[in-house]
């Protein structure tokens, strides 16, 4: 159920009269990582890492001069810069990258470095064993989400594997829905910034039918509505939530949750939303993935 001014109105609808399946795990998965230890806290800087089903987040608080390495990559991986610039190494080259971008590293050995510190954000698939035994939620999945399908990641990009960079000074659109960008394991979609609280009669509540939502908060505060849908199962029915999270943080949403997000802080709220893989009603919306032209749809 979207406002008639949210651009996700076109989207497709799942069919209302079919009845969630039974036996869900459907437990919400939360990090307020300005209110918790970091998992990892080295010269680098502080990290605090967070896992869904198939994807996880390790935000950092770089130092200056900061390294983080990535040996024998299994796959594709995402590198958010909302402030400050940083430095890439893949495959022999080294490209600068500068704040507010995002970009996309080939599988393999590469390095970033963060010459003037700040906020780094990297996004992995699960894939990733090492990362994910890392996460403060690490044993949150232990217990298999059955209801949601294998991931497969999508075809390789169209002329091969290199880094490629993005800006996220993107103006806005009439039509399309927030920045969305997408590689072969992860779709990221950085929303334009609420500036003040969010508007509570334009609210967007909906549900997934079989994969996660990430919402990653990097400024401001934020309200997140969780309704569990009934099943034939009671022992899946829940009470409502409405988790109350500032910055930074990570909230995972498990389909097929009934969810709705309010901006409530007085300055500038900015949200990720983090899917993995890529989605497909997204991607066959014309011109909402921006780089659409160098990651092909399956077939």
């Amino acid at each position: 159920m979207y406002d008639k001014t949210d651009p996700r109105a076109s989207l497709a609808s799942s069919n209302p009269g079919v009845l969630a399946q039974t036996g869900l795990i459907a437990e919400p998965q939360v990090a307020c990582f300005y209110e918790t230890a970091p998992q990892v806290d080295d010269a680098n800087g502080q990290s605090w890492l967070h896992r869904g089903h198939n994807f996880l987040v390790c935000y950092t608080q770089a130092e200056a001069g900061a390294t983080f390495t990535r040996e024998d990559q299994s796959d594709e991986y995402c590198v958010l810069l909302p402030e400050t610039g940083a430095e890439i190494t893949w495959n022999g080259t080294t490209e600068a990258v500068p704040g507010f971008s995002i970009a996309f590293v080939p599988p393999g050995d590469s390095v970033v470095t963060m010459p003037e510190g700040g906020v780094l954000v990297r996004l992995f698939s699960t894939a990733s064993k090492d990362l994910c035994e890392g996460c403060g939620n690490a044993r949150g999945y232990d217990q298999p989400r059955r209801h949601i399908p294998e991931f497969r990641p999508w075809p390789d990009p169209v002329d091969g594997w290199k880094i490629r960079t993005y800006s996220l000074n993107v103006p806005k659109e009439d039509g399309r829905f927030g920045r969305i960008f997408r590689c072969t394991t992860l779709m990221v979609n950085v929303l334009d910034p609420f500036e003040g609280p969010r508007d509570p009669s334009k609210m967007s509540p909906h549900h997934h039918d079989d994969f996660e939502q990430g919402s990653l908060a990097l400024t401001g505060e934020f309200t997140h509505y969780l309704r569990w849908q009934w099943t034939s199962d009671m022992a899946d029915w829940r009470e409502d939530q409405a988790l109350e999270m500032g910055a930074p943080s990570m909230l995972v949403i498990p389909p097929p949750v009934i969810h709705t997000t309010r901006a409530t802080g007085t300055g500038s709220n900015l949200l990720v939303d983090i899917f993995g893989p890529p989605r497909e009603d997204f991607s066959s919306k014309p011109g909402w993935v921006l780089n659409a032209h160098d990651y092909p749809m399956p077939d």
